[in-house]
């Protein structure tokens, strides 16, 4: 790809000004919970929906209304989990689990029923006791990626309840992700740095970060901190971004292939900045608030808006066996009625947390709220690719000035995992914390042929690198 420089770096976004310096990892212990949510978030949710405080009831009644929230959850482990074409496939049994999970542990810390955190852990306990390996062609590293980081945020929100087996849900995390996602983004499956989209290495940037995060594990925080900033792949922040314009938005680069992975991009990078923010690193306002920038530029484009691109050229194949290239030369059509859940997070930070005016995620983060999460968006992996439910999760007040200008700070927890909410809980103190086939916009290919279903926004993409594919399998089949 042609690593294109800012047509007008010194551009600024209104009131960037307020935004806190870049911070590097944090020092000392991590805070617990202290991924997607940390015990203030999720004290907020359990209070507002309490007092029924709008927006907080309408995304809480979207919680609820999820079949993957109830506490009459089964869960469907595996030994080996495949995704790909040429594989068995049954990674829809494992992300159907996750998001079960999730919404279980999300409903328990809301409610403070403890028949929800009882069907989290049994969940994860399930998976933790039979999950050995993830295999199947290339998108076994969208597996390890995009499902790695939601396992590890539904484990960090029954963290300590009674009976879950964390240490042995570490070491799966440990054993079977994190391997692939590390492997992922120190060799891109042997191919060509540019072969992949920037999805692809923003899902295991995510899944790092994550089970950092989970096991305690500076070195693997440190390690995708580093790759955001300047990894070589499409997904550091500068490949995933490369062009800054004098209006103040930013290029996403797959915006020149579809609507569908640049909403993908932009929900897995806000996720990777929520999580490192509440481990006290700032991302969000790395390099200038540029993903403010590429967020604000995907936002506008999204709901029909004209936007500039820059043309690049990125390198397909891999080396001794296949190589080609392919040029993006324009904005791709959209379908403004193209829903992901990723907006209210984003719009949140920049415009509440840091007081910036960001007019197109205020705009777009209204139109598709309440947000849903995993069952909402189409019965397709697609639709799973983010947890969800900002509305309910990240509507947050206004801070104020000092608070807007602070660096983040995260909140030291312990072991225990009592939710905020509910009439059976009890509230923590400050230093505790909280108790298919088809369809894949996480899939690429030589073809990237989207068929799009606007009532659900879901593409279906066909592909896969056939050569790399079959150099893959025969890799795996002789042991290499």
């Amino acid at each position: 790809m042609l690593k294109i420089a800012g047509a007008a770096a010194g551009a600024t976004v209104a009131g960037t000004a307020l935004a806190a310096r870049p911070a590097t990892a944090a020092d000392g212990a991590f805070a617990h919970p202290g991924m997607l949510h940390t015990r203030a978030d999720l004290q907020r949710m359990a209070t507002r929906v309490k007092a029924g405080a709008e927006p907080y009831t309408a995304g809480f009644t979207r919680l609820t209304a999820n079949r993957h929230a109830q506490s009459t959850w089964t869960a469907n482990p595996q030994a080996t989990v495949y995704r790909g074409s040429g594989t068995p496939e049954n990674y829809v049994t494992l992300y159907n689990d996750i998001h079960a999970a999730y919404q279980n542990a999300l409903r328990w810390h809301v409610t403070g029923i403890t028949a929800h955190a009882d069907t989290a852990r049994d969940i994860l306990n399930a998976w933790s006791a039979r999950l050995t390996r993830l295999d199947g062609s290339a998108d076994r590293f969208l597996a390890s990626g995009l499902y790695g980081y939601q396992f590890a945020n539904a484990a960090e929100l029954v963290r300590g309840h009674d009976g879950f087996e964390l240490a042995r849900f570490q070491k799966m995390m440990l054993d079977v992700f994190h391997p692939l996602s590390e492997d992922f983004l120190a060799h891109h499956n042997g191919s060509y740095i540019t072969n992949y989209w920037a999805n692809w290495d923003l899902t295991n940037i995510a899944s790092v970060l994550a089970i950092g995060i989970l096991c305690d594990d500076r070195a693997k925080v440190d390690r995708a901190v580093e790759y955001f900033k300047h990894g070589a792949g499409m997904g550091s922040v500068k490949n995933a971004i490369p062009v800054v314009y004098a209006d103040g938005l930013a290029e996403w680069v797959e915006a020149g292939r579809d609507q569908g992975h640049a909403l993908l991009g932009v929900g897995l990078m806000g996720t990777i900045c929520e999580m490192a923010w509440n481990q006290g690193i700032d991302l969000y306002g790395y390099d200038d608030s540029r993903f403010l920038k590429g967020a604000q530029y995907v936002a506008k484009w999204s709901l029909g808006g004209d936007v500039p691109y820059t043309s690049n050229t990125r390198k397909k194949g891999a080396p001794g066996i296949w190589s080609g290239s392919e040029t993006a030369s324009a904005a791709a059509p959209v379908d403004p009625a193209m829903a992901r859940p990723i907006w209210a997070m984003i719009t949140n930070h920049y415009t509440k947390r840091r007081g910036l005016d960001a007019p197109h995620l205020t705009k777009i983060a209204a139109r598709f709220a309440p947000e849903g999460g995993g069952g909402d968006y189409g019965p397709n992996s697609g639709g799973y690719d983010q947890l969800g439910f900002g509305t309910l999760a990240f509507t947050r007040p206004r801070a104020t000035a000092a608070e807007a200008t602070a660096s983040p700070t995260p909140t030291a927890g312990g072991s225990g995992a009592s939710p905020s909410g509910g009439a059976s809980a009890t509230p923590s103190s400050s230093a505790s914390p909280l108790g298919g086939k088809g369809g894949d916009l996480a899939a690429t290919g030589s073809s990237d042929l989207p068929a799009w279903t606007a009532a659900t926004g879901v593409a279906a993409l066909a592909g896969g690198l056939l050569l790399l594919r079959r150099r893959d399998r025969a890799r795996r089949d002789t042991g290499e």
